[in-house]
């Protein structure tokens, strides 16, 4: 045999012990410190000794107390849990809620979740979804429009005990939620601030609560084609949700004026006194939807720079977001607003804003521009100088000649 044949030889033994000792790599299923999960991952060691030692700094790593976190372990746990197989243990519900409530409240990435709790990424990234989209179908009783007059009065008469604002039935707003570049699809995600985002339009009772989420518009579309095609609008003006006559939405300058919908006089135009008071009455009143979005981004961080998901999970990121804010604001007000958290305002200082305008850096959320819409109707303006009439004479309050100078 040749040396020329019997190096090919050589070689060939040599790719072939190569390829044999790669697929035995491969038979490794899962990697050796992952497989010590159950000794050593976050779940059975440092969550527990959170709930055992500390409660708060417990709350501060999900966003729930214990008694909560074991109402939502109880409600969907269940649905979660897939059965064990003969090559592997399925994660277990617990832990899964843990890594989705860690996720929602710290922003953290799949690889620091892994590395905490011993879950391969990939793993994270299944269940993530339908663990947030369980959580939610629990809590979505506590984010739904409501759909009786007693209903609809109750926050009209918040809205005027607490902002002095009669007939208002919530405050609208809108915000761009920055996302990863969509490949494929990023013309349509593409916004007036170069980033790529999706929107989200919400409505806000008198107490921080979203009355009405819409999620998922695309950054490119115009405001006020969001607002246009959303259902709300929709459902005011073929009042199929039962509003009382006259009931109003407060927003900003990017919606349009209707007249179920007030905003502020031009800032571009010479304001008259009258018309700076209106708006400084609109735009306290208007305050409580920025406060709940506020609220939203410092009590859940992954909204404090763009979500790096895919676009079709960040939907139910949102969604579920915005329901555990109501649930908590509604069952844990203290915990989850304590007193000085929210805006406030004092008639010796003005107003006090709330930590969370310092705390939350924007990341995620963008603002919604400007609509110029000169098509209002001369109902809608004679609505809007009533307003302004009454702010003026009857409804005046003390301090609203000193807050506009």
């Amino acid at each position: 045999m040749s040396a020329v044949s019997e190096g090919v030889l050589i070689v060939a033994a040599l790719l072939r012990q190569e390829i044999l000792r790669n697929r035995r790599k491969k038979r490794c299923w899962i990697k050796k410190w992952i497989e010590r999960r159950g000794v050593l991952g976050a779940s059975n060691n440092l969550c527990v000794e959170l709930q055992i030692e500390n409660e708060d700094d417990f709350k501060n790593m999900f966003r729930v107390n214990r008694t909560q976190f074991y109402y939502l372990l109880d409600k969907i746990g269940s649905s979660i849990q897939r059965q064990n197989t003969t090559m592997r243990n399925d994660i277990p519900a617990r832990t899964k809620l843990e890594i989705a409530l860690k996720y929602l409240a710290t922003g953290d990435s799949f690889g620091t979740l892994s590395q905490l709790f011993r879950v391969p990424r990939c793993t994270i990234s299944t269940f993530l979804v339908e663990v947030l989209e369980a959580i939610y179908s629990v809590l979505e009783d506590f984010i739904k429009v409501p759909r009786s007059e007693e209903e609809w009065n109750q926050i009209i008469r918040g809205f005027f005990i607490r902002w002095n604002f009669p007939n208002c039935f919530g405050a609208i707003d809108g915000k761009h939620i920055n996302v990863k570049y969509p490949p494929g699809t990023e013309s349509d995600f593409f916004n007036y601030k170069s980033t790529y985002s999706i929107v989200l339009l919400a409505c806000v009772d008198h107490d921080y609560c979203f009355t009405y989420i819409d999620v998922g518009a695309k950054g490119r579309n115009s405001d006020g084609g969001i607002f246009n095609n959303c259902t709300l609008k929709k459902a005011i003006e073929e009042n199929t949700i039962n509003l009382p006559s006259n009931a109003v939405l407060v927003g900003d300058e990017a919606f349009p004026l209707k007249p179920y919908l007030m905003k502020p006089y031009p800032r571009r135009n010479d304001l008259s006194r009258e018309q700076k008071i209106y708006n400084y009455r609109l735009c306290r009143c208007r305050r409580i939807v920025e406060n709940a979005f506020g609220v939203l981004t410092s009590r859940f961080r992954i909204f404090e720079k763009p979500i790096t998901t895919s676009i079709d999970k960040v939907d139910v990121i949102v969604k579920t977001s915005c329901a555990l804010h109501n649930w908590l604001r509604k069952t844990s007000p203290a915990s989850y607003t304590p007193p000085g958290f929210i805006d406030e305002e004092c008639q010796r200082s003005g107003l006090r804003l709330g930590p969370w305008r310092t705390n939350a850096s924007g990341g995620a959320f963008e603002n919604i521009t400007s609509q110029n819409n000169r098509n209002s109707t001369r109902e809608a303006i004679r609505i809007r100088d009533n307003y302004c009439h009454y702010f003026n004479n009857d409804g005046a309050v003390p301090w609203q000649d000193s807050a506009i100078f």
